[in-house]
């Protein structure tokens, strides 16, 4: 059987442009992709009573849900011109994900060349690019401790990636990097247009990548601005992320490893870290197996949490397949990480998670 955590994570995290051109056939032509995958799942300590909760997971069960279309038009001389339409949806409910966009896994049009990819519209940011993960954007992932991560694209933004052999850079400029507000990090409410650098973002990435070895290093910087929710809301307050990660074939297993920093400057500072360390391994024809460990790391306080997933997986075809996940967080003193994408725990309390899918790719 296929590595399954090797073949989809560095495309599911979110839509990315290397998979675009990486994926794009070499006629022209047009095509529609998607994925549905549904679980269920029962959570522990969902609040300060001690109550548990059985749900159906709204962003994802093993990967998101999509639906997406996908263009690419031959021009000669090696260039070609490159599409894409995805939307994220709830397949418990059928809405909109991405704060009720459309489109809100991407939309972007521009041009592949022997010298790189050049888009516009609605992209992935860089730091998608550099995630090496087991577990890539399961329920029980480094999703349910930064949330920022599977949401990771900015609006009105210009996009550049080159692959040049094992080496591919990227970045992307955005100057307004979120149009919706709501709230959460899928609708921040920081559109720019107010004058200076207000709502703008860049992300800059650098990947090696082999058959056996791939390392990679990301830089992330969100500005504020005026009416900017999750408490960016003035222009001179930044949010920044750095991510360093790689993953190596061990004979059949594949190791993951990364280290996630943050550093918020707003009315008060947040320094933070993530630590992660990950293994993936099929174990017998169409079965897989992943597992990870995360430490959440808040300076300066003792709320410090630690999560340890694991899944495993069969595959009834290279579309259909079957899951098994289970999550467990440790939460130290005021922490309050919940184990799962989008849900609630006690303060300082412990979380156990159960969830089992199936999931259908087209």
């Amino acid at each position: 059987m296929k590595n399954e955590s090797s073949s989809l994570v560095p495309r599911a995290v979110l839509p990315t442009l290397l998979a675009l051109a990486g994926a794009a056939q070499a006629q022209s032509g047009a095509s529609v992709y998607g994925i549905v995958d549904v679980a269920m799942e029962r959570l522990t300590n969902v609040n300060s009573a001690g109550d548990n909760r059985l749900r159906q997971p709204s962003l994802t069960g093993s990967l998101p849900s999509r639906l997406g279309f996908r263009v690419r038009e031959d021009l000669g001389a090696g260039t070609a011109l490159l599409a894409q339409l995805e939307m994220g949806f709830a397949p418990n409910t059928g809405n909109l994900n991405f704060g009720g966009r459309a489109w809100g896994r991407g939309s972007f049009v521009g041009f592949s060349t022997p010298y790189g990819t050049v888009t516009g519209g609605r992209l992935p940011v860089m730091t998608t690019q550099a995630i090496h993960s087991a577990m890539g954007p399961s329920l029980y992932s480094l999703g349910s401790i930064d949330s920022y991560i599977p949401n990771a694209l900015s609006d009105n933004t210009v996009g550049y990636l080159g692959t040049f052999g094992p080496v591919s850079v990227g970045a992307t400029y955005s100057l307004g990097r979120d149009t919706v507000a709501g709230v959460g990090p899928a609708a921040t409410n920081c559109p720019g247009g107010t004058g200076g650098k207000a709502c703008h973002q860049w992300t800059g990435m650098l990947k090696y990548s082999t058959k056996a070895f791939s390392a990679a290093m990301a830089h992330d910087v969100m500005n504020g601005g005026p009416n900017a929710t999750l408490g960016l809301n003035d222009a001179r307050y930044r949010d920044r992320r750095t991510l360093l990660s790689a993953s190596m074939q061990w004979d059949a297993v594949k190791l993951f490893a990364g280290v996630l920093h943050r550093s918020r400057s707003t009315a008060t500072e947040l320094r933070s870290n993530i630590y992660y360390v990950g293994a993936s391994y099929p174990f017998a024809p169409r079965w897989t197996a992943d597992v990870e460990v995360y430490r959440y790391s808040l300076a300066g306080t003792a709320n410090d949490s630690t999560l340890l997933s694991a899944r495993v997986s069969h595959a009834f075809s290279a579309r259909t397949a079957v899951y098994a996940s289970a999550g467990h967080v440790r939460n130290a003193s005021a922490a309050a990480v919940s184990v799962s994408a989008a849900s609630t725990v006690g303060t300082g309390l412990n979380q156990l998670g159960l969830a089992a899918g199936v999931r259908h790719s087209f």
